[in-house]
């Protein structure tokens, strides 16, 4: 039965809290705290400044130590799965309703509208990695490590994976 109610507990917010984990964050205080009882307001509290304190995104670091701490492993993963799965069960729907209609005029014009705008946010993203990059460790190395992993990826066919490791690599040495 506790694995029911850590699914739930997680669930629901992930359903509801729409906004991302700190939309979240209430509801699963509310059932954490208040609907199960698994911890008091204060314990809650402390989690919630350790799970801030450690990268990555708030409600599965919150649903991985909450589940694990009233099921072990088998309740963390439960915790973590039913947090990202209303997002991932949506995503799929949606992403087959789309393949489905690929063909469709609407989707066409959709995609013609959705592609430039993306185009746009991965430039900005990349000026601000780039600018970011040129104040951490000048100039120079900024430009020697974007040509060199261009060249791997275009020319060479080297994989994505190994240009991204070379390029911390390279980046650590210099920093």
């Amino acid at each position: 039965m506790i694995y029911i109610h850590i699914f739930l507990a997680f669930f629901i917010p992930g359903i509801l809290g729409y906004g991302g984990g700190p939309a979240s964050i209430p509801l699963i205080e509310h059932e954490v705290v208040e609907n199960y009882e698994w911890m008091t307001t204060a314990e809650f509290s402390d989690t919630l400044a350790i799970a801030n304190a450690l990268p990555g995104p708030i409600a599965t670091k919150l649903a991985g130590y909450i589940g694990y701490e009233q099921a072990g492993i088998l309740g963390a993963i439960i915790a973590l799965f039913a947090t990202v799965g209303p997002s991932l069960i949506l995503m799929l729907v949606l992403l087959s309703l789309l393949y489905r209609n690929r063909n469709s005029p609407r989707v066409k014009r959709l995609s013609s509208f959705v592609l430039p705008a993306i185009a746009i946010l991965m430039a900005d993203l990349t000026f601000d990695f780039f600018s970011t990059s040129i104040a951490g460790i000048s100039w120079m190395p900024t430009i020697l490590i974007a040509v060199i992993s261009y060249l791997a990826l275009e020319k060479f066919k080297v994989h994505p994976a190994m240009v991204i490791v070379a390029g911390l690599l390279v980046g650590g040495f210099f920093l």
